[in-house]
C-alpha cells in the first residue's frame, strides 16, 4: 500500500499492524522460551520495546556431558566461531551452579575472543540441585574439576586455564597446588579468604605451594577479604601473580539477582589477555 492511502484504510492499517506485533511476539516468545539445557543459536533475538532486534552471535553454546569420567562433566561448551585454540574451564561458587549469571557473561566475552569455554557444575551439584557443598564434597569436587581439565584439552589444542568464583576458584587452587602443570594458568573470581567477620580463619595453607600462574578478581567491598588482605595473602604464592580489584564490588562482583556488571566481562577478558599474553 502506498503512504498515499494510508489515511483511507486506518482501521485495516492499524489491525493488520496489531496482528503483524502479535505474530512477532510469539515468535520471540517462543524463541526464548526453549528448553535450557539448549542454548545453541546462531543469531540472539533480544526484545527491544516494541522492536525486534537480531544481534549476531561470535559463538554458540550448548550443552555438554562426559559420562567416561568419574566424576562425570558436566554443563555447558561454549565455541568461538574464530578458535584461538586455548581453552579455559569455568566453575562456580558454593550454592550456585554453571548457569550463574558471572560464569554465563565470561563465557561468551571469552568464547567471543576465540577461547572455548566450558562452565561445568561441580560434582556436588550435579548430586544435588541446591545447597551448598558439604565437608566431604571438596575432594571429589576436585577430581571433577580435574576431569573437566582433561575433557576440555581433548576438544583444544592449545592452552588451557581453569577458573572459578569463589568455592570453585579454591578448589580450583588446592588442586593446582597438588599437580602443578595440571593447566597452564588459574582465573579466580572472589577469591574466599576468609568467611565473613571471621579474618583468623583464613585458607592460606596451600597458597605457598601453588606453582600455577594466577590472576586474581576480586571487590573492594568483598566481606570474604578485604582488599589489604588479599594482597598479604597473594604474596604467598610462589608462581607470578597479579590482584585485579573491582572497585565498589562485594563478593558477586556485581552479579548479584538479576542485577548484571556490564563493563566486568571485558574488564577481566583485558586484563586475562594481558597477564597471560
Amino acid at each position: 500500500m502506498s503512504f498515499a492511502n494510508w489515511a483511507s484504510f486506518p482501521k485495516e492499517l492499524f489491525l493488520r499492524c496489531h496482528e503483524i506485533e502479535i505474530s512477532a511476539r510469539k515468535k520471540c516468545k517462543k524463541m526464548l522460551t526453549r528448553a535450557p539445557d539448549t542454548e545453541e543459536s546462531s543469531h540472539v533475538i533480544l526484545p527491544i520495546g516494541d522492536r525486534l532486534l537480531a544481534m549476531p552471535a561470535n559463538s554458540s553454546c550448548e550443552s555438554f556431558v562426559d559420562t567416561s569420567f568419574d566424576p562425570h562433566v558436566r554443563g555447558f561448551l561454549h565455541r568461538p566461531v574464530a578458535p584461538s585454540g586455548d581453552g579455559l574451564v569455568l566453575t562456580h561458587g558454593a550454592g550456585s551452579n554453571s548457569k550463574a549469571r558471572l560464569l554465563v557473561a565470561l563465557a561468551e566475552a571469552f568464547s567471543a575472543a576465540g577461547v572455548t569455554v566450558l562452565r561445568c557444575d561441580l560434582p556436588y551439584r550435579q548430586s544435588r540441585p541446591y545447597g551448598p557443598p558439604r565437608p566431604g564434597d571438596a575432594a571429589r569436587d576436585r577430581e571433577g574439576l580435574k576431569n573437566a581439565v582433561t575433557a576440555l584439552r581433548n576438544l583444544v589444542p592449545g592452552h588451557v586455564f581453569l577458573g572459578g568464583h569463589s568455592y570453585g576458584g579454591r578448589q580450583s587452587t588446592m588442586l593446582c597446588a597438588d599437580q602443578p602443570g595440571l593447566v597452564d594458568g588459574l582465573l579466580l573470581l572472589s577469591y574466599p579468604l576468609h568467611p565473613p567477620r571471621k579474618h583468623d580463619q583464613l585458607r592460606v595453607q596451600h597458597l605457598p605451594k601453588l606453582q600455577t600462574r594466577a590472576l586474581f578478581v576480586h571487590g573492594t567491598r568483598d566481606p570474604f577479604g578485604s582488599p589489604e588482605e588479599m594482597e598479604t595473602a597473594v604474596s604467598l604464592i610462589p608462581a607470578k601473580t597479579r590482584l585485579v580489584r573491582i572497585e565498589g564490588a562485594g563478593h558477586d562482583l556485581g552479579f548479584k539477582g538479576k542485577a548484571k556488571q556490564e563493563e566486568l566481562p571485558a574488564l577481566v577478558l583485558a586484563e586475562f589477555q594481558k597477564f597471560f599474553g
